[in-house]
């Protein structure tokens, strides 16, 4: 640590951001990010003390797994006690996957990990990744009272501070990547940066961090939609190791209420496998026993996933299931905020 300034480690684990043009071939390449004061020399009218760690090679995220989430985790427990906050430059094609992951991960957490990228590398002329990295170490950063403002895993792109786990890409062409649709953003850059610190989630007593490194991935994602077959469902539930699945409903948590898909929904229920009913809706949450087209999955032990991303219900489910518990005990998890990503009624 260094009490006279605020110390943030980099990780750059890969992404658009970290690539600038080769002058000779034309093509994109990673920068070092050892050197990150060359690239962005406005870093240091910051005044912080800052130093980086680069994946080697970068990963695309398109090839983010979670051993990969695993390793980002480690950094940040080797360096905690070193550093007051940490900034994570990743792809945003997978980074709310990611961010989804590492808040479920840090239990305990009471320090900033801040996930950002860009649309544009920064070595061209109207990148976005500058505006987006200096301000993620400016929150990384920010103290009131010798204690950090925002302690939690957040995703920062254009202007926007989100909770990591409440947020979706939603845009593969412009800058404003990134929503948070069913919770207000933490904060908002314009002339003045204005922290929401009513939405922001505090540690109540102060614990040491506990990193959860195992996930099990043998869950799968059906989504519905006019004219799935049951040939195609059984394709889907017929995946022997299957523990966990999620569905993507309709509106509030709808689906068919024919017997066909009943009685599979049912089959997999007996098979011990947990039916977790997310919306397909971007702004909404499921309330299963609302409409007629829901009851009967209520009836069937399907459980409702509220208001939660896909991303974060894909992410818990991994770091739930990997765990000692019992499947009543998942379930009861997974009806309850473990880290601000659902609202419970």
């Amino acid at each position: 640590m260094h009490p006279e300034k605020s110390s943030i480690l980099l990780i750059y684990t890969g992404g658009t951001i970290g690539m600038l043009k080769d002058p000779v071939k034309g093509t994109l390449k990673p920068i070092d990010f050892t050197n990150i004061m060359k690239h962005i020399p406005e870093i240091k009218g910051l005044g912080y003390f800052i130093e980086s760690v680069s994946f080697d090679p970068p990963i695309d995220s398109s090839e983010i797994e979670p051993g990969i989430w695993t390793r980002i985790a480690e950094i940040i427990e080797e360096n905690y006690q070193k550093f007051d906050g940490f900034v994570v430059l990743h792809g945003t094609d997978t980074m709310a996957y990611s961010a989804s992951a590492l808040s479920f991960m840090l239990e305990d957490l009471a320090k900033p990990v801040i996930f950002t990228g860009a649309q544009l590398p920064i070595g061209a002329l109207r990148t976005d990744g500058k505006e987006n990295l200096i301000t993620s170490i400016v929150i990384a950063a920010a103290k009131e009272y010798g204690k950090p403002v925002v302690p939690e895993v957040c995703i920062y792109f254009e202007s926007k501070l989100s909770r990591g786990n409440r947020t979706t890409k939603v845009n593969a062409e412009h800058f404003n990547a990134f929503q948070s649709a069913n919770y207000p953003y933490l904060a908002k850059a314009g002339v003045h940066l204005v922290y929401d610190r009513e939405h922001i989630r505090y540690p109540g007593k102060f614990r040491d961090l506990v990193v959860h490194k195992n996930f099990n991935q043998h869950i799968a994602i059906l989504k519905l939609f006019p004219g799935m077959t049951p040939e195609y469902m059984d394709a889907v539930l017929g995946y022997s190791a299957m523990k966990a699945l999620i569905l993507e409903t309709y509106g509030a948590g709808n689906a068919p209420t024919g017997a066909w898909f009943l009685d599979r929904i049912q089959k997999a229920a007996r098979r011990n496998i947990i039916i977790l009913d997310v919306t397909q809706c971007r702004w909404g949450s499921v309330e299963l026993g609302r409409y007629e087209t829901s009851r009967h999955l209520l009836n069937a032990g399907v459980i409702s996933g509220y208001d939660i991303t896909t991303e974060a219900a894909t992410t818990k489910l991994m770091v739930l299931l990997a765990q000692n518990l019992t499947d009543d005990e998942v379930k009861m998890l997974l009806n309850k905020s473990l880290k601000g990503e659902i609202t419970v009624p």
